[in-house]
């Protein structure tokens, strides 16, 4: 590794001024970004010389292919982070499409395909399987995510954003579900059943309060085995996340180009802020930490997580994900926390998000993603235009609506809008990162555990309409 990609490290008691210093020095150094931004003359993968690079790989596929891939989260974080990359620096190499998402969706989708095709060897497959549910490298990501977002964000932006929050979150919701209920009526899908097969299972943010719980309650309606509607909800799922992943690149493009109107992006920040309201604005992010440092992130990190079951495992009406938000927030409203404490935790968020976005995806695309279902469903067209509206909808609504309640548009359009429309935890990661606005990870959290829980309670009220058509 060069040494102008080294960490730098400084002892914890180091002066304010020195770390100032020394994050301007690095800041000129021209660091990379993190593992998914390339070098500018793309020479290295993953902050490593290519001709390392692909030592490292090849001894990773001969154990593979020789059958000497152990498991356990090493050989995960091995995998997953090669082949991930590998696929950013592919889709970097490519100057305008990778402002739109290509990295991303590469690392999305590129997995998926190889095992569709019977390319990628079975070692890999189980290991990283494995590595993402099995020893829950998708929870440690989404946790450091959740904890280092909150703390490192302002006081004020959490107090004036959260109750505006709401009024998007719902708007989206209903609006969605009425459009897509009279295109299904027009199209003779049936203005129901377009709202409960195609809107619901798309807008619950995620599978966990979409497609599974909701094909129980269609088999039940109906007398039908719920095998018989899990095909079609999980289709919609699927699909409607690719285009959700492309509409957020889409967005962030736009917004790099061109100012449409006021407001329209925030370049990351969620609200529109004035001169007089500097407090709301998204403090400059820091560039050095010790290990030390880091350590305490981890700790409070892990700790914050587990609190997060516990709650859930007692006061289930809540998702452990929205308990830990609640809980990592309210230490930063009340100020319960010291503040190099509050520092170390989004220093360790930066970190996962800096390094390990793309061996995420990546995991995501192998474990969850079926090309076969995604074949299928793209074989009724007019499925895949009631999708792309969903989506579409879902996206501009919330955008029109948050900006009316002092929100950037394309903020508010990845979240909740597109958020609400993805596949949930791995979406959310895939749509944030094409987007690139990771740092949003609390309100997509948020979005998909209290809206998901909205459009299943009201999936559950309009489930005795679902044969009038």
């Amino acid at each position: 590794m060069s040494k102008s990609s080294q960490a730098v490290q400084l002892p914890d008691n180091a002066s304010d001024d020195g770390r100032e210093t020394l994050d301007r020095l690095t800041q000129k150094a021209h660091l990379p970004k993190g593992a998914h931004h390339s070098t500018p003359r793309h020479l290295s993968i993953a902050g490593m010389p290519i001709w390392l690079f692909a030592i490292m790989a090849a001894v990773v596929l001969l154990a593979a292919l020789t059958g000497n891939l152990p498991s356990g989260m090493l050989p995960g974080f091995a995998v997953s982070m090669l082949l991930g990359g590998l696929l950013i620096w592919l889709g970097n190499l490519f100057p305008i499409v990778r402002d739109f998402g290509l990295p991303t969706v590469l690392c999305t989708f590129v997995p998926a395909v190889l095992i569709f095709y019977g390319v990628m060897p079975e070692a890999i497959i189980t290991v990283v399987t494995d590595f993402i549910t099995t020893h829950g490298f998708l929870d440690f990501f989404v946790a450091a995510v959740i904890a280092g977002s909150i703390l490192g964000a302002p006081r004020a932006l959490l107090l004036k954003a959260g109750p505006r929050f709401a009024v998007p979150l719902i708007s989206c919701i209903v609006i969605t579900f009425g459009v897509i209920g009279l295109i299904g009526a027009v199209a003779g899908f049936g203005f129901w059943n377009s709202m409960l097969t195609v809107a619901a299972p798309i807008m619950a943010g995620g599978l966990g309060l979409g497609a599974v719980p909701m094909s129980e309650m269609y088999g039940a309606q109906t007398g039908q085995d719920s095998s018989a509607f899990m095909g079609d909800l999980m289709s919609a799922v699927v699909v409607a996340n690719i285009f959700c992943i492309l509409f957020a690149g889409i967005l962030n493009g736009m917004g790099k180009r061109k100012q449409l109107f006021v407001g329209f992006s925030g370049n990351g920040d969620l609200m529109r802020v004035k001169a007089r309201g500097k407090e709301l604005a998204n403090p400059p992010k820091r560039t050095v930490a010790s290990f030390m440092t880091l350590g305490k992130g981890l700790a409070l990190t892990a700790v914050l997580y587990v609190l997060g079951e516990l709650l859930g495992a007692y006061l289930e009406f809540l998702h452990p994900y929205a308990w830990m938000i609640i809980a990592v927030a309210a230490l930063k409203i009340f100020g319960l926390l010291p503040q190099d404490l509050e520092e170390a935790t989004t220093d360790w968020g930066e970190l996962i998000t800096s390094v390990m976005v793309p061996a995420l995806l990546v995991g995501v695309s192998i474990s969850y993603i079926s090309i076969d279902e995604v074949l299928v469903s793209l074989g009724n067209p007019m499925f895949i235009v009631l999708v792309v509206i969903t989506v579409m909808v879902a996206g501009l609504s919330s955008g029109a609506v948050g900006w009316l309640m002092k929100f950037n548009f394309v903020e508010a359009a990845i979240t909740p809008g597109l958020v609400m429309a993805d596949t949930g935890g791995s979406g959310d990661v895939s749509v944030l990162s094409a987007s690139e606005r990771m740092h949003l990870m609390p309100f997509a959290a948020l979005t998909n555990r209290i809206g998901g829980a909205f459009v299943l309670f009201l999936t559950t009220l309009l489930v005795p309409l679902m044969s009038v058509s």
